[in-house]
C-alpha cells in the first residue's frame, strides 16, 4: 500500500507564528532551505521525515498534532453545506473544499459563518407570520450552535480548566462526593435535598444549594461540581471566554455553563487516573463508572475529552441521539464526524439501542471513505422519579478507528478481518456517496438522479 504524503502547511505556520521566528529563522532551526519551507508552508510540497524529527527534537512539538486537527472537521462541515441546493451546479467539488481547509482554514470557517446566517435568515422569514409582534424577533445567531461549534473546533479539550478539576481531585480525601460538600461547606454553602422540579437551584442570598431528591448519586456529585465551578472558578472561566471571543451574551452564558460542566467530569474523572484505569479496564464502561462514581454517559462523554498534547488517550467520537434521531450531543476525536443538520445515518446502530434496552450493541462499521470503526450504543433512559413523571430516553454511542478497536474489551471475539462483518455507514443521506442503500431517505444532491417509470427498485430513483 502507497504511503500517504503529509500535507500540513497550516501547522506549520501556526507552529512558526507560535515561537514567533520568520522563515528564514525557521528553516535554519529545522535544518530545511528557505525555498523548501516556503513550499511546506503552502502544501506545494509534504512535511519530509527529517523536518518531523526536527519539529519534535528542537521545539518538543507532538508531531501527531500535523494529521489531527481542524481539517477533517472543516472538509466535513464544508462538504455538507456545500450540498446545500442554493449553490445548484456551482457547488465546489471536494478537492477544492480539501484545499481550502488545508491552505485556508480561516476562510473555510467563514464560509460555514455565512452559510448559518443565511439558513438562520431563511428560517426566520419562513416563519414571519409568528414573528412579528415578537419583540426579540431581530436576526442574530444562533448562541447555542455558536457554542458547540467552539467546543467541536476545541476537539473538546479545554487543557486550563482539565488541569484545574485535575488539581481539585487531587485534593480530595474519601469519596468525591464528600470531598465537593465539604468544600461547598467551606464557602459557608448549606447544602439541601428537595422535591423541587429543578435538578440544581442555587440561591445566592442565603447561599443554599438545592438539589432535587431524585437525583442519582452521580447526577447529585455532578451537579454540587457545577455549581462549585461557577463559585471557584469564575476568574478561569471568563479568561477562557474571552478567548473566544463569542457574538452575543447569550452565547458566552451558555458557554460558560458548558465549561463549568467541562469542570465537573474533569473533577470526578481526573484526566491521568482516567486514562491509567482506562487502559487498565480496556475502557469498560460499567468498571470505569463504578471506580469513579459516575454514570456510562458521563464516562462515555469523558473519554472522548482525552486529547492532553503529549498524553492522549484513544481518539473517540461520542455522540447522544433522542428518539427522533436528533444529534443533542456531538464530538469526534476521529475522522468521522457527524451531520451538523439533521439526523445522523440511519444504519448506525446508535439508532437500534432504543430496542434493546440495557444492553451493549456492537458495530463494525465502514464510511463511504473507506474508513472502519469500531462502534459501541447503549439506551440512556432518566426517569423523572415519581409516577406520571416525563421520561427522558436517549441512546449514547461511543467508538474509534478499527485499529484502536484492540484497546476494548467490547471488540474482543469479533471477526475483525472479515469483510462482510462491516457494516457501511455514512454521514447523512443528502451527502452520502453510496448510490444502492436501502435506508436513503432522501437523495444526494451531488448526484445526478434517473427515474424510469417501467422500473421501480428498493428506491424510485436511481442514483448516476
Amino acid at each position: 500500500m502507497a504511503k500517504q504524503k503529509l500535507y500540513a502547511g497550516t501547522k506549520l505556520r501556526e507552529l512558526r507564528r507560535k515561537v514567533d521566528l520568520t522563515q528564514r529563522e525557521f528553516s535554519e532551526r529545522l535544518e530545511v532551505s528557505l525555498p523548501y519551507l516556503n513550499q511546506m508552508e503552502n502544501n506545494n510540497r509534504p512535511v519530509s521525515a527529517s523536518v518531523i524529527i526536527a519539529l519534535a527534537d528542537v521545539f518538543g512539538f507532538d508531531v501527531t498534532e500535523l494529521v489531527t486537527g481542524d481539517n477533517a472537521r472543516l472538509v466535513s462541515d464544508m462538504r455538507e453545506v456545500a450540498a446545500d441546493p442554493i449553490f445548484g451546479d456551482d457547488a465546489p467539488h471536494l478537492a477544492d473544499l480539501r484545499m481550502t481547509a488545508n491552505n485556508a482554514p480561516g476562510l473555510a470557517r467563514a464560509f460555514l459563518q455565512l452559510h448559518r446566517a443565511y439558513r438562520e435568515t431563511h428560517e426566520r422569514l419562513a416563519s414571519l407570520d409568528e414573528a412579528l409582534g415578537r419583540a426579540d424577533s431581530r436576526l442574530q445567531s444562533s448562541p447555542w450552535e455558536e457554542v458547540r461549534d467552539f467546543f467541536h473546533y476545541c476537539d473538546n479539550y479545554i487543557d486550563a480548566v482539565d488541569r484545574a478539576a485535575e488539581r481539585f481531585a487531587g485534593k480530595a480525601i474519601g469519596t468525591m462526593q464528600s470531598h465537593v460538600t465539604a468544600e461547598l461547606q467551606a464557602h459557608g454553602i448549606t447544602l439541601r435535598r428537595g422535591a423541587e422540579a429543578a435538578l440544581r437551584s442555587y440561591d445566592p442570598a442565603t447561599k443554599t444549594l438545592t438539589l432535587s431528591a431524585h437525583l442519582p448519586e452521580p447526577t447529585a456529585t455532578f451537579q454540587m461540581l457545577i455549581q462549585l465551578a461557577l463559585l471557584t472558578q469564575n476568574d478561569l472561566l471568563d479568561a477562557t471566554l474571552d478567548f473566544a471571543r463569542f457574538h452575543s451574551p447569550a452565547a458566552r452564558d451558555i458557554a460558560k455553563l458548558g465549561l463549568a460542566n467541562y469542570y465537573a467530569g474533569a473533577a470526578l474523572m481526573p484526566y491521568v487516573p482516567l486514562l491509567e484505569s482506562a487502559h487498565l479496564f480496556r475502557h469498560d464502561l460499567e468498571q470505569l463508572a463504578g471506580k469513579f462514581g459516575a454514570s456510562v454517559e458521563q464516562v462515555a462523554h469523558r473519554l472522548s475529552t482525552l486529547q492532553r498534547t503529549g498524553n492522549k488517550g484513544v481518539p473517540f467520537f461520542f455522540v447522544r441521539v433522542d428518539q427522533a434521531g436528533t444529534i443533542t450531543k456531538r464530538h469526534s476525536a476521529t475522522s468521522l464526524q457527524f451531520a451538523r443538520f439533521g439526523g445522523a445515518c440511519p444504519l448506525w446502530n446508535v439508532h437500534r439501542a432504543f430496542e434493546t434496552p440495557g444492553q451493549f450493541l456492537r458495530q463494525m462499521a465502514e464510511t463511504p471513505d473507506g474508513k472502519r470503526y469500531f462502534c459501541l450504543a447503549r439506551d440512556v433512559t432518566k426517569t423523572g422519579g415519581a409516577w406520571g413523571a416525563p421520561v427522558r430516553r436517549y441512546a449514547i454511542g461511543l467508538g474509534c478507528e478499527m485499529r484502536h478497536a484492540r484497546s476494548l474489551v467490547y471488540a474482543d471475539g469479533l471477526n475483525t478481518g472479515a469483510n462482510a462483518h462491516f457494516e457501511p455507514i455514512g454521514i447523512s443521506c443528502r451527502i452520502c456517496e453510496r448510490r444502492n442503500c436501502h435506508q436513503r431517505s432522501v437523495p444526494p444532491l451531488e448526484r445526478n438522479l434517473k427515474v424510469d417509470p417501467d422500473l421501480r427498485g428498493v428506491l424510485p430513483y436511481q442514483v448516476s
